[in-house]
């Protein structure tokens, strides 16, 4: 009498009516193995003991059901990681090795996936039976993602051996389901299941289809979703139940002297959201930014509710407040000293505060006062206000349209702005200035080459120089710079026009575009810097309302304002690198200039210079050394050069 002996292992798919068990790390659909239904061989069967039934270990892989029979080689994969339970059945199955397969049979397999399996297997009748080839067959009919259970039978004749696969085919599909989803609409969840409906259940397919979903989630910032649950009820229809990750509140540690509120509400989610890793990043960047801190962090603590995070933020604090008296030197004042109180974090409350006054100790009698107060938030639409007055004589070295020096006089400012600005986007803002500024003549120091300033061209000079400006400047300015004071990625854009009138002695209009661009130059935070930057005036254009080029912020190696003009255009690529902690080393050219009437190749000037910028708790603090075809020049800046 012939003897068969059986032995099965299911996992892959839930059986109609059966929840999915999935991990909240994987989202891996688990079930319960099911022993292998009673067949219609004989009776006389042998079978491990119970406790020696496996479970799946091996990762699916991804596999279609050819819809014809197709011969191809069948060459045997490496032999893959085995569990307890594995070599419990080749221990087995090894009583059967050395006989020959005399047949190898399908119980259970559809039309559909029939081709499936016997693709999988690569056994072959006239083989000399292996019991790893066995143990290797039945995994990878598991791995096709179409049975809930496999399980062979060996019968044994005087020929060999007879092999019988037995499967379980999963549940047809009827449909996707989802619960617990706000960021995405069940149709655009729907898109990413390539499973069709009417068709057998793949298991595969349904796992790749999850990671689809949860990949794009996290690729938009929506780092703590995750699939918490799956189910098929006896319909054949699957649900899947999404948590995207609260976030419940936010908590601010490490300020002392800054209000909470002026933390937080630099925030870009509001509590009670999914999570995103972006804006939390973007918040990071945005508290930073405000200048009143060291050092900016951040830490995802558990929320109350499961898959929720409470954030926290951690700053270090930097002075702020200062208050300074101290002399200087300027070639064109002279001796200069002065007194200032500045406060960037005026009580707490995020204002900036400043007030500086300053006289020279020779005969230039230089002398003046400039106070500034901004508020940045004066209501949630984050519209802010600054107001700038000021009143300063100052010595001021005029130069020809060729650089040169022309002459020395003593001028007065007096006057204020008004800026209001509110932000369109989270990376762009609206500005408007009201500026009313009175220029007035004092007396020449030096006539230079500037000729006789006596007379009727003289008077024509001063009636065009000097007077009262009223304008208005538009501005529109996008800033995606990771970092406003060192920054390594991003770009600033900053589109402005100026038009004067209203009442003034002026009547003129500028237009300037400025476009800034970091990027990394490799690792250790090295940067290009380039900046392009253009503008275009036309009428009443004072020697003050002029374009200016030359010096620190614009063309190095040439002095302050040497190139003045209606037209300007100017250029800068630099390279910045590390020297030390906080301490960045650069090198640089700039190219440019400003001109009246028609541009001269002539006039185009170029520098070439290296610099070096410490990140002091006060701010950036930058020396350059350029040098053009006029020698070189040492410039230095509070800030960085662009």
């Amino acid at each position: 009498m012939p003897v068969i002996f059986g032995f099965g292992v299911g996992e892959a798919a839930p059986e109609v009516g059966k929840p999915f068990e999935t991990s909240t790390e994987t989202s891996t659909p688990t079930t319960e193995t099911s022993k292998p239904t009673e067949t219609s061989k004989p009776t006389e069967t042998s079978k491990p003991t119970e406790t020696s039934k496996p479970t799946e270990t091996s990762a699916p892989t991804e596999t279609s059901a050819p819809t014809t029979e197709t011969a191809k080689p069948k060459t045997p994969p490496p032999e893959p990681y085995r569990s307890q339970t594995d070599y419990v059945l080749l221990d087995y199955m090894r009583q059967f090795e050395g006989k020959t397969i005399v047949d190898i049979e399908f119980e259970g397999a559809g039309p559909a996936t029939l081709p499936t399996v016997k693709m999988a297997v690569t056994e072959n009748v006239g083989d000399t039976f292996s019991a790893s080839a066995a143990l290797r067959d039945r995994n990878a009919l598991m791995n096709t993602g179409y049975f809930y259970e496999v399980y062979q039978t060996f019968e044994t004749i005087p020929e060999g051996v007879v092999i019988t696969f037995h499967v379980m085919e999963n549940a047809i599909l009827k449909d996707v389901v989802f619960t617990g989803n706000t960021l995405y609409t069940n149709e655009e969840l729907d898109e990413f299941i390539t499973m069709k409906r009417g068709e057998i259940l793949n298991s595969n397919t349904l796992h790749d289809d999850i990671a689809k979903i949860q990949e794009d989630y996290h690729n938009e910032g929506f780092i703590l979703m995750k699939v918490t649950d799956m189910n098929m009820d006896a319909d054949g229809v699957i649900t899947l139940k999404i948590s995207e990750g609260i976030l419940e509140g936010y908590a601010v540690k490490g300020n002392k002297k800054t209000k909470d509120k002026v933390i937080l509400r630099e925030m870009r989610q509001e509590p009670g959201t999914p999570f995103n890793a972006k804006l939390a990043r973007r918040s990071m960047q945005r508290v930073y930014n405000l200048g009143f801190f060291e050092d900016v962090n951040i830490k995802m603590n558990p929320g109350i509710e499961p898959n929720a995070v409470i954030m926290e933020v951690n700053v270090k604090e930097k002075r702020t407040g200062t208050f300074g008296i101290g002399a200087g030197y300027s070639t064109s004042d002279g001796i200069i000293g002065m007194v200032s109180v500045s406060d960037t974090n005026f009580r707490g409350r995020g204002d900036l505060i400043q007030v500086i006054y300053e006289k020279s100790g020779d005969e230039t009698d230089a002398h003046g006062y400039n106070f500034t107060y901004r508020h940045p938030w004066m209501d949630r639409h984050e519209t802010a206000f600054r107001i700038q007055l000021y009143n300063r004589t100052y010595s001021y070295n005029d130069y020809d349209t060729h650089g040169d020096f022309k002459e020395e006089y003593m001028r007065k400012y007096s006057g204020g702005e008004f800026t209001f600005s509110r932000p369109v986007s989270e990376y762009s803002t609206n500005y408007i200035t009201f500026r009313n500024r009175k220029d007035k003549y004092v007396r020449h120091v030096s006539s230079g080459n500037a000729g006789n300033r006596e007379g009727s061209a003289y008077d024509d000079w001063r009636r065009k120089n000097f007077g009262l400006t009223r304008s208005i400047i538009l501005e529109h300015i996008t800033d995606t710079r990771d970092n406003i004071y060192m920054p390594t990625e991003g770009n600033k854009v900053n589109i402005a026009l100026e038009i004067g009138a209203f009442g003034g002695d002026f009547d003129f209009q500028k237009i300037s575009l400025d476009h800034q661009n970091y990027r990394r130059a490799g690792d250790h935070d090295q940067v290009w810097a380039i900046r392009g930057m253009v503008g275009y005036g036309r009428g009443d254009l004072t020697e003050f309302n002029q374009f200016r080029v030359g010096g620190q912020g614009s063309l190095r190696g040439y002095r302050d304002d040497q190139f003045r003009g209606n037209r300007m255009i100017l250029g800068s690529i630099e390279y910045r690198f590390p020297l030390a902690k906080k301490i960045q080393g650069a090198l640089f050219t700039d190219f440019g200039t400003a001109w009246d009437g028609g541009f001269s190749p002539h006039n185009f000037k170029a520098s070439v210079g290296i610099g070096v910028a410490l990140n002091t708790p006060m701010g950036p603090l930058r020396l350059d050394y350029g040098r053009g075809s006029q020698g070189g020049r040492f410039h230095f800046s509070v800030g960085t050069s662009f």
